[in-house]
């Protein structure tokens, strides 16, 4: 009898070579079925932060799971559950002060906008339903999630089965348009908020939402620092709130607990968190805010949302032992040391290979743009495959990277460079020389093929 097909089949297009098999993990790097050993340098898909096989995170999840692994939330609460809340609450700040805790970050993205809703329904406000969010953007592929998810090509395939949701344009910091300095494309990315608000009727937009720092729709783009400070001031204008989908960048990902910290003035009513907080362990995300946003809702019933898994026991004792690691290990400090470490050999990397458009990120949360013309920061021709066959002659090199091409490459292309938060600088020195490498054989097979 053949094999069933998989996740990892069914996901990818006819004819694509099958995934090498994961058998083993151990720190920052993974081993194939066949022995090879990789340098996890995306840390999966930005989620494996404490890298494989951590010690205090597996005795949490075993003792756990002794104890109770599973205890419905609408019957029962959970220490986990509450201890998790506090530390959340403790080290986030901003008055988030209650926690919903969900599986992955599509979830909590859904989460975050139904109850925004809610809350707005709460209020008399039932007008408001419009949540405005970024041309690129990212927050998740559920149905509510991809509704605000800005990729035009993604979107497309749902398009009958999704609510048509506003966009305004990314303050993107490299391909500018004509005419634009970073500084005021930032300023007009902004004041289109505002815009937007008033085109679409102010009493109809229930909230807007952005990541702090890009994800994999942008390339860890960070903006320039008052653009945060205006978006907070164009919310508080209209009374309308601010989501942070902080599901990539949160968990000390950019150095920081929450990337919000590093624009302490751009308070977020409601943040999404994920990947990070259960470090590849387990699946668990959720939404933060304040106890007072809550109280509204309780009192008209409480959240009309949920989920079998939510503030599931397990899941919640490996978010504390997360925690615990980030902390005791001092792995926000490493974040910043090797981060800025990592940018300085990338943007030296730059110098040397003319197929590196653009370095940008924050902390352990970088992305490298790859091109075909650097001056003209113009991107290889679809047709060549640049970024499977790059992904390819890295994985040859024992070094695994994420890629992405936005909206069918309209935005750029771009590895995801984002090591777990544990890296030390020789190994962070072993990914650099193996990216360099897989850089300059493509040079080759682009020269010899006429391309170059």
């Amino acid at each position: 009898m053949s094999d069933a097909l998989t996740a990892a089949s069914i996901a990818t297009p006819a004819g694509t070579a099958p995934f090498p098999a994961a058998v083993r993990g151990e720190g920052v790097y993974l081993w194939d079925a066949a022995g090879r050993r990789y340098l996890d340098g995306s840390s999966g898909a930005v989620v494996t932060s404490l890298g494989h096989g951590n010690a205090r995170v597996l005795r949490a999840m075993r003792e756990q799971a002794e104890r109770v692994c599973f205890a419905y939330a609408r019957y029962w609460e959970n220490r986990p559950d509450q201890e998790l809340a506090n530390r959340l609450a403790a080290h986030c700040g901003f008055g988030l002060d209650a926690a919903f805790f969900v599986s992955g970050g599509s979830e909590a993205i859904e989460t975050c906008i139904k109850f925004a809703r809610q809350l707005a329904v709460a209020r008399g406000q039932t007008g408001r339903w419009k949540v405005i969010s970024r041309l690129p953007s990212y927050h998740g592929n559920t149905l509510g999630a991809l509704s605000l998810t800005g990729d035009p090509l993604l979107a497309s395939i749902f398009a009958p089965l999704l609510a048509k949701m506003p966009k305004i344009s990314a303050p993107l910091t490299y391909r500018l348009p004509v005419g634009h300095t970073v500084e005021s494309w930032a300023a007009q990315a902004a004041a289109e908020l505002g815009e937007c608000i008033e085109r679409e009727g102010p009493d109809s937009v229930l909230a807007f939402i952005m990541e702090p720092v890009g994800g994999t729709s942008t390339g860890a783009l960070v903006a320039v620092d008052s653009y945060y400070r205006q978006i907070r001031e164009t919310c508080d204008r209209y009374g309308i709130l601010l989501i942070l989908d902080e599901v990539m960048s949160g968990m000390g990902r950019t150095g920081r607990f929450v990337a919000a910290q590093h624009w302490p003035d751009c308070r977020p009513d409601i943040l999404a968190l994920g990947k990070g907080m259960g470090a590849g362990y387990t699946p668990l995300a959720a939404m933060l805010t304040s106890s007072a946003l809550v109280a509204e809702v309780r009192r008209m019933g409480g959240f009309a949302h949920g989920h079998t898994y939510v503030a599931n026991p397990l899941s919640c004792a490996v978010g504390c032992a997360v925690i615990d690691e980030l902390l005791e290990r001092e792995l926000l400090a490493n974040c910043r040391t090797q981060g800025d470490y990592l940018r300085a050999q990338l943007l030296e990397l730059k110098e040397r290979n003319p197929l590196v458009g653009d370095v940008r990120g924050r902390g352990l949360q970088l992305a490298v743009e790859i091109v075909g013309d650097q001056a003209a920061c113009a991107p290889l021709p679809a047709a060549v495959g640049a970024m499977e066959r790059l992904k390819n002659l890295c994985a040859e090199r024992g070094l695994a990277l994420l890629h992405r091409s936005t909206a069918g490459g309209q935005f750029g292309e771009w590895f995801m460079v984002c090591p777990p938060l544990i890296v030390t600088p020789s190994q962070l020195d072993e990914l650099v020389d193996a990216f360099a490498g897989a850089l300059a054989a493509f040079r080759d097979e682009l020269a010899r093929e006429g391309l170059l």
